[in-house]
């Protein structure tokens, strides 16, 4: 620990964590924003990892480790127990803090040698593994699942979250020291200004037509049958829309088989993913296992009304009626209902729309990596 000219406290943070950037998703982009941001503050931030496929030279962080293959994930890895390695490392230079970010085998030995060597240790709840479990057909495992992942969380002196439903969850299991530190979102890149016409002739989406859209995942644990299903009866009334999926997964084939009307776009990125949001009417996202969803957030940056389960970050960002739709978890009735009634009104669409964005506009993620500074450096203090 050293201190700048003000007096300010510049930490050594280790980060521990299965994904990163380039890789592309909510974990990998929340972690590149906090070490980026902590960087610009002055901090020094190490990021241990697994490396990533045969092309991954380890440059873009400090520590690459041996890992192996994860089961439903093609192109991530999980890290493998690494006590002896991380050992040595933090004897050659003493982190002040080791914060583990996925609870894996290698964050598992992380936290346990940062106990043993007296280092401060924090972790951050990103994923809920354990209702995944039952899209992969082992939904008898979702027991032991949040029985290991309350242990390894109870083991680190604060866990950090995103919100404050998923905060007082997890206290209520037994886990001491929950912090909710928030997500951010980038309303330069997501602004409804990069709408394009272009983009939307690329998808054939006629002249007053509505265009769902749906970014993320494609894969069982994100309830895709919903967002099918509730297409179809968007089409029954209005032939001509459009939907459009953005992102990769197991389920991509199936989906592009099955729907050859519909339009997949793959993984998009930056500039590109942007213009994807800005240019569509309406973000459909009825998943029940996230811990926050990016996605959302992003959605709204970019104009675009939200219809989600009240739930992770649609609880938190959505006024119902106002910005967006959020409708009673897991009441397939009411969300497909919720959708038809607000495409039946093309003004109350575009109002929703612009409400999201000016609801976005404070939420950037310079004020996230000032929470997670700020509990970390509660934690020192003790």
């Amino acid at each position: 620990m050293r201190r700048d000219g003000g007096g300010l406290n510049r930490l050594d943070i280790a980060f521990v964590s299965e994904t990163y950037p380039p890789e592309v998703n909510g974990v990998a982009m929340t972690v590149g924003r906090l070490v980026g941001g902590l960087r610009e503050r002055g901090h020094r931030v190490s990021v241990i990892r697994p490396r990533q496929g045969q092309g991954d030279t380890g440059e873009d962080y400090d520590l690459a480790l041996p890992g192996l293959p994860l089961p439903g994930y093609p192109g991530l890895r999980f890290g493998l127990p690494a006590g002896r390695r991380l050992a040595w490392q933090w004897r050659q230079r003493r982190p002040d803090i080791v914060h583990v970010v996925t609870e894996g085998p290698l964050g598992w030995s992380a936290v346990s040698v940062a106990r043993r060597l007296g280092i401060p240790v924090t972790s951050g709840f990103h994923t809920n593994f354990d209702r995944y479990s039952e899209h992969y057909g082992v939904g008898w495992l979702r027991p032991v699942v949040a029985a290991y992942l309350r242990a390894l969380h109870r083991r680190t002196l604060a866990t950090m979250v995103p919100t404050t439903a998923l905060a007082a969850e997890l206290a209520g299991s037994g886990i001491g020291g929950v912090r909710v530190v928030g997500r951010g979102v980038d309303t330069a890149l997501y602004d409804p200004a990069r709408r394009s016409p272009a983009l939307r002739e690329q998808w054939r989406a006629a002249e007053g037509s509505p265009v769902c859209l749906y970014v993320g995942r494609l894969a069982p644990e994100k309830n895709l049958a919903l967002v099918r299903k509730t297409f179809a009866a968007i089409q029954a009334s209005h032939p001509a829309a459009r939907m459009v999926w953005v992102g990769d997964g197991p389920s991509a084939r199936l989906l592009a088989r099955e729907h050859p009307e519909h339009h997949f776009a793959g993984t998009q990125l930056g500039a590109d993913l942007a213009s994807h949001y800005a240019s569509a009417d309406l973000f459909l996202f009825p998943s029940l296992t996230e811990t926050y969803g990016n996605v959302v957030a992003e959605a709204m940056a970019s104009g675009l009304p939200v219809v989600a389960y009240r739930s992770a970050a649609a609880a938190e960002l959505i006024k119902d009626g106002l910005d967006g739709l959020a409708v009673a978890p897991g009441d397939e009735r009411s969300y497909v209902a919720a959708v038809l009634e607000l495409l039946a009104m093309p003004a109350s669409l575009t109002a929703m729309g612009q409400a999201a964005r000016q609801c976005m506009l404070p939420r950037d993620w310079s004020g996230v990596v000032a929470s997670f500074e700020a509990v970390v450096q509660e934690v020192l203090v003790g």
